[in-house]
């Protein structure tokens, strides 16, 4: 009897761990995160979040697919970041994703589907985006994502059209 009380134990711990792994990552909406400070601006008394001083070395991984998001801003969000994803592996992540999933820099928020739920990612991958095409290093967009510029990205205008992907010609 003993026995059987252990499997059933077992049994329930396992089907409750299954219906848990269910769960959408952001079911609770992306404001209910702990960790996750999201439409604030940077408070200049703490600390940086994580990021890298200088260039991957090795490969970096693939940013998640854009098509698998369906809104247009978030798709474009995602299509930014896997053209620039070596600025990305070098800047901070503002929502503090460091702290809370333990992300290494802002590239790491759209290797996963952490980006899709967070306003801050997302503009912080447009500002990113727009700053190196206007010639900016590395160090520049970091700097000017330190100072809160990212906060002042018109995030309206990626919300119109599917940013096309980089190989394709212009019309």
């Amino acid at each position: 009897m003993n026995a059987l009380a252990k499997i059933l134990s077992a049994a329930t711990i396992l089907v409750a761990g299954a219906c848990l792994l269910g769960i959408p990552q952001f079911a609770a909406g992306p404001q209910d995160i702990a960790g996750m400070q999201h439409d604030k601006p940077p408070n200049p008394d703490e600390p940086i979040p994580a990021f890298h001083l200088e260039a991957p070395t090795d490969a970096l991984p693939p940013t998640m697919e854009p098509s698998l998001f369906p809104a247009i801003g978030v798709f474009n969000a995602y299509m930014v970041a896997g053209r620039v994803k070596k600025v990305l592996y070098q800047q901070p992540c503002y929502c503090h994703c460091d702290r809370s999933q333990g992300h290494g820099s802002l590239l790491d928020c759209f290797v996963g589907r952490h980006g899709a739920g967070c306003d801050t990612c997302i503009r912080e991958a447009f500002y990113s985006y727009e700053q190196t095409r206007k010639g900016k290093t590395p160090a520049q967009i970091r700097d000017g994502i330190i100072h809160g510029e990212w906060d002042k990205v018109n995030v309206a205008k990626y919300q119109t059209a599917y940013l096309p992907p980089a190989n394709t010609p212009a019309k």
